[in-house]
């Protein structure tokens, strides 16, 4: 299944970055939505869904796709995909029931 928002993928627009590494760039002028990686949803073709990502700076979001230099975890994606994902749920773009 292939979850594609434009409304969420707009959402980042005014937001701090989530992930927050060594050299995050102050301000919310370059956060966009960064799609998770090792989610084994990437290749030809295939994107990761939209609800699988986080609010990021440009710098963050070049070192966890490896354009830039600099260290990362899957802890420090998880935390902030948890913390986008809250993020939402506030704005309505995310529904549990």
């Amino acid at each position: 299944m292939i979850v594609k928002s434009k409304k969420i993928r707009d959402s980042a627009r005014g937001e701090n970055c989530a992930l927050r590494l060594d050299g995050c760039l102050p301000g919310n002028d370059t956060v966009v939505l960064c799609h998770a990686t090792g989610t084994g949803m990437k290749g030809t073709g295939m994107k990761v869904p939209d609800i699988f990502a986080f609010y990021g700076c440009y710098h963050c979001h070049s070192v966890v796709d490896g354009r830039s230099k600099g260290e990362w975890t899957y802890r420090d994606i998880v935390r902030a995909m948890a913390e986008t994902q809250m993020k939402f749920i506030e704005k309505g773009l995310m529904v549990i029931k």
